[in-house]
């Protein structure tokens, strides 16, 4: 970790100094402020806070929104629920999949796009969807997935 990544958790920790229950906001703080929870990251927090790495490292695993890997520049979530599914959702994974050169939940190699599939995105009548940072895509094909992650 670089210098100024110690400084962006110290600000963090200052800021939560003598709270009781901090951890989980410390830990957003710093994913927001850093990008991901590295290793040195929670052994850092872990030596200012008192807390054992492994309750550090216990939390950020079980809560979903804690990364303890870098994330691309851009998010795609593919959706899966029931009518993207039904209207081939499986299929605009593979293409993605396929044209990343990613496998599900990955990050491509030069941290441009990390994938996930998520179980709905809320866009059903727009089936099936993806969205790719806060812009839904809708209605999609294999081929026109390959069209619009071309432009990013």
């Amino acid at each position: 970790m670089a210098e100024s990544d110690f400084a962006k958790i110290d600000s963090v920790l200052e800021e939560y100094k003598g709270r009781k229950g901090a951890l989980i906001p410390i830990l957003q703080k710093s994913q927001a402020n850093l990008g991901y929870l590295s290793k040195e990251a929670l052994k850092y927090i872990s030596d200012k806070t008192n807390i054992p790495v492994s309750e550090i490292y216990g939390v950020a695993t079980f809560y979903t929104q804690f990364r303890l890997q870098p994330i691309g520049k851009h998010i795609v979530r593919i959706c899966h629920g029931t009518a993207c599914h039904v209207a081939n959702a499986p299929k605009i994974s593979e293409a993605i999949y396929e044209a990343l050169e990613v496998e599900p939940g990955g990050t491509t190699e030069d941290l441009k796009f990390t994938v996930e599939e998520v179980a709905c995105l809320g866009c059903c009548s727009l089936a099936p969807v993806i969205m790719i940072d806060d812009k839904t895509f809708g209605r999609l094909t294999p081929d026109k997935v390959k069209d619009i992650l071309a432009k990013y």
